[in-house]
């Protein structure tokens, strides 16, 4: 159209072209983008009015006043549009937390004789649940604890971790052991790969749950019983141990390789000011630039002293994030746990 404009070609009128130019920007740009394109049509259209010295002819004017009246439509047309969109991403959002939440429901502050805090890291940019999971109920039996990570992500990922959270909270009052608790768990998973197009195929066949479930009853000890989890780090005196199994078992879903008994438990002392720190895979297999994995027990002993269990995983997460630089290439949870 410059081309055309500023040579001999001239002589063929382009003013409707530059008329339609913020129409068509309000169609896929925001306000100022729509109000780029007009401010650009007019520097246009003043530019060659005055190379060509059309000025004080009835079609430069003619042209300056369409131009401006379809700047005024489409300036309206694309706030409204605007709007309208961010409305529904909102109205989106709203629905996608709450249906969040019911799957990784907020956890209290206290349970019982315990503090407690939960945090889920989402590699998925806005995203607040994938395939990590955790919970803690307050039952007869003492505080249960589940943390967990499915192999896997999207929505398969998170429709399994809605299986072993939903059995969870409902053997954890009536299962007397925490054997019988998590082998709810798992026929739970199994019944939902079963159903048919509930999971992808590839899921299907290589997917798997790795889950630790641990209870604090009222004495000194925590008992857990641990399928194929990283092994709970328990922090005692500025000290950190990890509590590891003593018959290690397969994940949810492999049951067909427990040759022995279908869960063991194993009792570990837990005293009072003791914290016990639950966690998943993204957090001890986050790297950094030079591709070192993250010292969890390190950052744990090198934690300031925090009163409140929600301010011990803060600075654990910032410090998380600061070895990684805020790129995390896998989901990560923490459940903390104080006497």
């Amino acid at each position: 159209m410059l081309t055309v404009e500023f040579t001999p070609a001239h002589v063929l009128y382009t003013g409707p072209l530059l008329v339609a130019t913020p129409a068509l920007a309000a169609v896929a740009m925001g306000p100022k983008g729509t109000l780029a394109a007009v401010a650009l049509a007019v520097a246009v259209s003043v530019a060659t009015a005055t190379y060509n010295r059309a000025w004080g002819s009835q079609q430069v004017y003619t042209n300056f006043l369409a131009l401006f009246l379809v700047s005024l439509a489409s300036l309206a047309t694309s706030s409204t549009v605007r709007k309208r969109r961010e409305d529904e991403l909102e109205q989106v959002r709203r629905i996608a937390v709450a249906a969040q939440e019911a799957v990784l429901r907020p956890v209290p502050v206290r349970l019982g004789g315990l503090r407690v805090a939960g945090m889920y890291l989402a590699a998925e940019t806005g995203a607040q649940i994938g395939g990590d999971l955790y919970e803690a109920v307050q039952t007869r039996y003492g505080v249960r604890v589940i943390v967990g990570d499915v192999r896997g992500k999207g929505l398969p990922a998170v429709r399994a971790a809605a299986a072993v959270l939903g059995a969870f909270r409902e053997a954890v009052h009536y299962e007397d052991e925490l054997v019988g608790v998590i082998g709810r768990c798992e026929a739970a998973l199994l019944r939902d790969a079963a159903v048919p197009g509930v999971i992808d195929p590839e899921a299907l066949v290589e997917g798997f749950v790795t889950a630790l479930v641990a209870q604090v009853p009222d004495g000194p000890v925590v008992e857990v019983v641990n399928r194929g989890h990283p092994p709970p780090l328990l922090l005692r005196d500025g000290t950190v141990r990890a509590l590891e199994p003593a018959c290690p078992l397969p994940p949810l879903g492999l049951a067909e390789f427990i040759t022995g008994p279908p869960g063991v438990v194993d009792s570990y002392s837990f005293a009072p000011g003791d914290r016990l720190l639950l966690y998943t895979d993204g957090v001890i297999e986050a790297r950094n630039g030079a591709g070192d994995f993250f010292d969890l027990p390190g950052a744990m002993g090198a934690v300031e002293a925090a009163p409140v269990a929600r301010a011990f995983l803060d600075q654990l997460h910032r410090a998380l994030l600061r070895h990684t630089r805020h790129r995390l290439a896998d989901d990560a949870a923490m459940f903390l746990v104080d006497r």
